[in-house]
């Protein structure tokens, strides 16, 4: 911590983790409530995709209304993270986490008893809000209740472990619950996971903030929020439109207009939302780099492999959901593994070779042929999402690592808002490759082509950003 930033008002039970390697009872519970929480707002990400059709038919959504089910959610997600990870900072990043799961699980079950459309995505929007305050308090408070070192290199592997399972268990669980109970019983579930959460949160959980509390950047919070919001709009309804649409197009350069607004009011503000100083560190701005692209690349994989296995290959839902199993597996496995390639290696060598793995790996994707290729298919997407978990962890820690604790919020919030953005902008940019082209077979290859060659450049410019200055 340097010395000019006064460290972190923290008050209630004492929940900080001692020095050393090994994590106490009550640091395991702690992390235990952080980690589930994630947990829970990622399965929300996924847990829906395969219920859609049943939703549709259930609500009486048309194929082109049903786009709404995820940008519903994804829009106030996306386009509140900083907005409230500052609040957080200023007012208790505690209260801001309990508030964001009661919000959440209020929202799940408006979902689950949703007796029109409107009420339905009325629920998905509120969900998707509540995330947005449980992401950031939720990290915030676990890099400031876990020491930089060993402790917080072992809390974020298994925080980043439980992010990547939850998409993939959500796919597959999705599918097996949609076809027993119903789709409803994929929201009701995420408001039983709230209500766990938000019993045992009280208890375990000590309240951080910033010392000082200077008065909220209302400027930068509306321009970025309402930036994000545009931006999301654009590229989410691109997925399902083009961009050829004017609504797109001038969401898309309103969205543009107001980040670079955002930019310069936070350049002249006393008390900015975003400190540009921070932004100027290689780390934060090279780490996020990395995180945007692997988040938005392997987004993309998963989304283009889904519809070879089913639409080219034919195979069944179920046997789609195995195929993303053995990689929820496989990242299990990479969540235990990456945090001692991160103690060997450092936090930025093991985040260039993630980048370059995940790359590589989704190249080896181009060899899969029109007939057969689901092996291929699962041991590759397996192994790059293995190399992608790795990515995960080791960019978080090198945005997050020799940022003051009073700071932390502002460090976190990029790294969630990195994560939801990347989420929401891959599909858009690439997925339109793979279903304009007149085979989707073709379609696929392009895309994984273009997918594999730009996380190759990334890790080699995030290599060059990150290497150290020769004194």
């Amino acid at each position: 911590m340097t010395t000019d930033t006064p460290a972190p008002v923290v008050t209630g039970p004492r929940t900080a983790a001692p020095e050393g390697t090994r994590l106490s009872g009550r640091a395991r519970l702690v992390l235990f409530v952080l980690c589930a929480a994630q947990f829970m707002v990622a399965l929300d990400f996924s847990v829906l995709n395969v219920a859609l059709p049943a939703l549709g038919r259930d609500l009486e959504l048309s194929p082109s209304a049903l786009q709404w089910a995820v940008t519903a959610f994804t829009l106030p997600s996306g386009g509140f993270l900083l907005l409230f990870s500052r609040i957080g900072d200023l007012y208790g990043r505690k209260k801001l986490f309990l508030a964001g799961l009661a919000l959440f699980g209020a929202a799940s079950l408006l979902a689950t008893l949703a007796w029109s459309p409107a009420a339905f995505l009325a629920g998905r929007a509120l969900q998707g809000l509540g995330a947005a305050a449980i992401v950031p308090a939720g990290m915030s408070l676990l890099t400031t209740t876990f020491p930089e070192g060993p402790l917080r290199d072992r809390a974020l592997g298994i925080s980043g472990t439980l992010l990547s399972l939850g998409f993939t268990v959500g796919m597959v669980l999705g599918g097996v619950m949609t076809d027993t109970l119903g789709w409803r019983s994929t929201m009701g579930l995420l408001a039983v996971a709230a209500l766990v959460v938000l019993v045992l949160a009280p208890g375990l959980l000590a309240e951080s903030r910033t010392p000082e509390r200077p008065r909220l950047d209302v400027p930068g919070a509306v321009s970025v929020t309402a930036g994000l919001l545009a931006l999301i709009y654009a590229l989410s309804t691109a997925a399902d439109r083009g961009f050829g649409g004017t609504d797109v197009r001038a969401a898309l350069v309103a969205g543009l207009v107001l980040l670079a607004l955002f930019v310069r009011v936070e350049s002249r503000s006393p008390a900015p939302l975003v400190s540009l100083p921070m932004l100027k560190r290689r780390t934060v701005a090279w780490g996020n780099v990395g995180g945007l692209v692997t988040f938005s690349m392997m987004s993309t994989v998963i989304f283009v492999l889904t519809l070879y296995l089913q639409e080219t290959l034919r195979l069944s839902s179920f046997l789609t959901g195995l195929v993303f199993g053995v990689q929820g597996i496989a990242s299990a496995l990479a969540g235990s593994l990456a945090p001692r390639f991160v103690g060997r290696f450092g936090a930025r060598r093991t985040l260039v070779g993630s980048l370059l793995g995940q790359g590589l790996f989704t190249a080896a994707l181009l060899a899969v042929g029109p007939d057969a290729g689901a092996l291929v298919a699962t041991v590759a997407v397996s192994l790059g999402s293995m190399f992608h978990l790795g990515a995960i962890i080791s960019y978080g820690l090198t945005v997050t690592s020799g940022v003051p604790d009073g700071e932390q919020g502002l460090a976190t919030g990029l790294v969630t808002t990195t994560q939801q953005v990347g989420l929401t902008l891959g599909i858009p940019l690439l997925g339109v490759l793979a279903t304009t082209r007149a085979s989707l077979f073709d379609g696929v290859r392009t895309g994984l082509a273009v997918d594999a060659a730009l996380v190759v450049v990334a890790a080699l410019l995030v290599a060059a950003g990150l290497r150290r200055r020769r004194a």
